[in-house]
């Protein structure tokens, strides 16, 4: 694959540091900081999005702690445990330092585009819509770019990262229970078309009981193996931070390969700035558009600084980084050597459900943009069916093949996304002030723009 290494080496080696490291930065000082700023004000969202505000249509929409967990059920899957594991093989314990630098800088992208998705929305049938080709089209009135965008994340998430899904599950299954992976394929594409036939709805419920649920079995498994071996945690935050700078003999590739896998491990993490993650955001049914931002804001947090952590220090303090294996196997690799084989196997389900929360998850992100770009039942069946099939072939296609294309099509989209938010970024800005100013007074902030969504 000389061509698409090469492709794949000046999209993340030259471009995509450049855009989402420095567009976060820009939305950094812009909003002041206000993915730290604002914090308290996340939890608050957050714990109080039990509540949906539809705006004078009721019943329409999901709450927004259903967005937060379909959103955060695309996040939390095997880029969590296996995109680790291969940022740590390739890039050196280094990667992981680079994978935090992108969760706070690139967090400040993810609440530019979540509110942004709030202020452009659709009403739907049965539920908001709203996303990037959303906001593109109605904010920057440009529908061939809008469509573009609709095709790469049609193709990136409902095809390439699906078939990523379902790959790291065939792998960890076969390991742990001798399952083939043409069985797990099989089983995997009828359990999805199953649960995506029910709509965003379906999605929504089944994701807000599974995604937290097992994130925190996973970190608690995390804390047993950093607890057992607290005396090897100075030893993993040094080689982190030596790493990370191309200090020490554990730098894998050199201080380049370290920021570069970190930066391409961690976006396909916790998506900020890809342009994803808005069209879950854009579902859910609130008082103003801040608020939404906010809980996306700290969706990142949850995904890279704790989950993505929690495997790192699984890795790193196992010292079987550097064995020549990688993806899934070394992270089941890993616990083997902390835990036992128990601890593996744990691994293996955890793997499952979080790769099937995540396929679809990442169905809806294809179905929203298919209907931007026509909203026809036909095609949305033949999405259903598409999607079902590339989850059977990614079982059984090579390991490397799966990876290549979804960065490749992840790389387009992200850069695709971050121009329009960088474009757009000054309104997300206007509604974050407005945010501000009400909180200031005491009120619960309220949205209140001449039309809704606006025209």
């Amino acid at each position: 694959m000389p061509v698409i290494d090469a492709v794949n080496n000046f999209l993340w080696s030259y471009l995509l540091i450049a855009v989402l490291i420095g567009g976060g930065l820009w939305f950094t000082i812009r909003t002041r900081c206000v993915q730290l700023r604002l914090l308290p004000d996340m939890f608050r969202a957050l714990a109080a999005s039990g509540t949906r505000h539809g705006h004078g249509i009721a019943g329409r929409g999901v709450s927004s702690f259903q967005a937060f967990a379909l959103s955060l059920a695309s996040r939390v899957g095997t880029g969590n445990i296996a995109g680790v594991a291969i940022a740590i093989a390739i890039g050196g314990p280094g990667a992981v330092f680079w994978m935090w630098v992108v969760a706070i800088i690139g967090s400040a992208n993810a609440f530019i585009e979540s509110t942004l998705a709030q202020i452009y929305k659709v009403r739907g049938t049965h539920s908001f819509r709203g996303g990037p080709a959303y906001y593109i089209s109605r904010g920057l009135h440009s529908r061939a770019w809008a469509v573009t965008f609709a095709v790469l994340i049609t193709l990136t998430f409902a095809f390439a990262f699906n078939s990523v899904q379902s790959n790291t599950m065939a792998l960890a299954l076969q390991r742990s229970f001798g399952i083939a992976p043409l069985a797990t394929g099989i089983a995997t594409a009828a359990l999805t078309l199953a649960v995506i036939c029910g709509g965003v709805r379906r999605i929504a419920l089944v994701n807000q009981v599974v995604v937290p649920l097992m994130a925190a079995l996973y970190i608690l498994l995390a804390l047993y193996v950093v607890v057992t071996r607290f005396h090897l945690f100075g030893h993993v935050m040094s080689l982190i931070f030596t790493s990370a700078f191309g200090i020490g003999p554990a730098v894998g590739g050199g201080m380049g390969i370290a920021v570069v896998m970190g930066v391409k491990r961690g976006l396909f993490s916790n998506e900020a700035g890809e342009g994803s993650t808005p069209n879950a955001a854009a579902t859910a049914s609130v008082s103003h558009p801040v608020k939404q931002g906010l809980v996306q804001t700290l969706g990142v947090y949850v995904d890279t600084l704790l989950v993505c952590t929690a495997t790192a220090f699984i890795i790193l303090c196992s010292g079987v980084f550097d064995t020549g294996i990688t993806g899934i196997e070394l992270t089941q690799s890993a616990l083997e050597t902390e835990v036992g084989t128990s601890a593996a196997t744990f691994v293996a389900i955890a793997v499952m459900l979080f790769a099937f929360t995540s396929i679809i998850a990442n169905y809806y992100y294809g179905e929203t943009n298919l209907a931007f770009i026509r909203d026809d039942r036909r095609l949305t069946i033949a999405l259903r069916f598409a999607t079902t099939a590339l989850v059977l072939i990614g079982a059984i296609l090579p390991l490397e093949t799966v990876w290549a294309l979804a960065d490749i099509t992840m790389a387009l989209m992200t850069l695709c996304n971050m121009l329009a938010i960088i474009l757009l970024a000054p309104q997300a800005i206007d509604c974050l002030a407005d945010y501000t100013a009400q909180r200031r007074q005491g009120r619960d902030p309220v949205y209140r723009p001449a039309s809704w969504p606006p025209k």
